[in-house]
């Protein structure tokens, strides 16, 4: 079923790998005007999707993931036209030079060709994979979660009308609007027409990809984050940022959902804390030891299982585990966290560069909130996905990371000796 769209796409990409900055950032422009011209039919598209979604007893947290208003179609839009100020990678000579034989050799950035691109309810994701994709001259596939299939088809549909007024292929931007599950693995064995799959969602989602798929996997997007508050961290500064990390918007990847909080300052700081999540209306699961130091507080606290500190809560939910040291934080984050992003709270340099040095993950952060791992704020536009693996992207994944490059030798009739 899915062979005429894996064909479109293969040709459309070879007519977009031949455009011109000029030409991309034309057809993107084009594609945020219609955005805000045509919000009032995609907003009505996606408050079908809310009511059904609610219908469905859908969480707070998807349901915010799912909402589009009238502001966050606005921002999208603006997204896009950052993106047309972004330089182009594609034809970017990476590195080279001459070599004995006289052959001139460089390697030049090119698009990996079509890109198919698994998701679930954000909304937003379907324009930030198409603008990235189409500026980088890549066509892609997307395939979004039943919950925003109302959004996606009016969505997608301004975005083929902005190619077909610039002259492009409508192949170049193409979603699968049936929810049958049986089209995911179909997806996953097109290995003649996609290049490379993308899948954002959870891990079942990566799991499947990870053991079925015929093309290569980029996988990420799962965020059991942490920060940790060391004994020389100043307390009253920590407090916003956990705030931030947690509360600014907990259904995201990049929120926090566990605090590793030093044994040493936990009977100063946790009853500090409590305070602090009971005006936002987060929920304390605590291991034992916090337990105690947290159940006369103001703030909810119960006690944490295993399974929570293994997974995303996406929600108004924070993890709180005391540890003796910060090689206790570190083999905490290790055996439950998901190489996303990690944080330390600390006056001191020398721990800092010690947690940096000693955690893997794809972005780690001094005195700092874990809601910056994203590709608009590490000024990368926006972003394909957050990788949370090591090959051939890491962290969030803006224009290069859409880009291979092939070596390029210019000779003078030069032969090999």
């Amino acid at each position: 079923m899915l062979e005429q769209t894996g064909k479109a796409a293969k040709a459309a990409s070879r007519v977009l790998a031949q455009l011109s900055g000029k030409q991309k950032n034309r057809a993107l422009a084009r594609i945020a005007d219609l955005l805000e011209q045509n919000s009032a039919p995609i907003l009505a598209a996606n408050e079908l999707d809310i009511a059904k979604a609610r219908e469905q007893g859908t969480s707070e947290a998807m349901l915010d993931r799912l909402l589009l208003t009238q502001a966050r179609l606005e921002s999208i839009a603006a997204d896009v036209r950052k993106v047309c100020q972004l330089a182009d990678p594609v034809g970017e000579v990476i590195d080279g030079g001459v070599l004995d034989s006289g052959l001139r050799l460089e390697r030049r950035r090119v698009p990996l060709g079509v890109v198919g691109v698994i998701y679930e309810a954000r909304p937003n994701v379907t324009v930030d994979v198409a603008s990235l994709c189409l500026k980088t001259g890549n066509a892609v596939i997307l395939r979004g979660g039943k919950e925003t299939h109302n959004t996606n088809v009016a969505v997608v549909s301004v975005i083929q009308q902005a190619l077909s007024e610039c002259g492009l292929p409508q192949a170049a931007i193409q979603a699968i609007d049936n929810p049958d599950r049986a089209l995911v693995n179909e997806l996953l064995k097109m290995d003649r027409y996609v290049d490379i799959l993308i899948p954002r969602g959870g891990a079942a989602l990566h799991r499947l990809c990870r053991e079925q798929s015929t093309i290569p996997v980029i996988t990420g997007g799962i965020g059991v984050c942490h920060i940790y508050v060391d004994e020389t961290a100043d307390l009253h500064k920590a407090l916003p940022v956990i705030t931030n990390a947690k509360v600014q918007r907990p259904g995201v990847c990049n929120a926090v959902e566990t605090l590793l909080v030093h044994e040493k300052v936990a009977a100063e700081f946790l009853p500090l804390l409590s305070d602090k999540m009971a005006a936002d209306n987060v929920t304390l699961h605590a291991d034992p030891a916090a337990l105690a130091l947290l159940k006369n507080g103001p703030a909810k606290a119960e006690a944490v299982t295993d399974a929570q500190l293994s997974d995303e809560w996406l929600s108004l939910d924070l993890n709180v585990v005391i540890v003796p040291d910060i090689d206790g934080a570190i083999e905490h984050i290790r055996h439950y966290g998901t190489q996303h992003s990690e944080s330390i709270l600390t006056q001191s340099m020398s721990q800092a560069d010690y947690f940096v040095l000693n955690i893997d993950s794809s972005a780690v952060y001094v005195n700092a909130s874990t809601r910056f791992t994203d590709g608009g704020q590490f000024g990368l536009g926006a972003e394909v996905a957050v990788s949370t693996q090591k090959l051939h992207a890491r962290g969030p994944m803006g224009l290069t990371a859409l880009t291979t490059y092939k070596w390029i030798g210019t000779g003078d009739h030069t032969i090999r000796s």
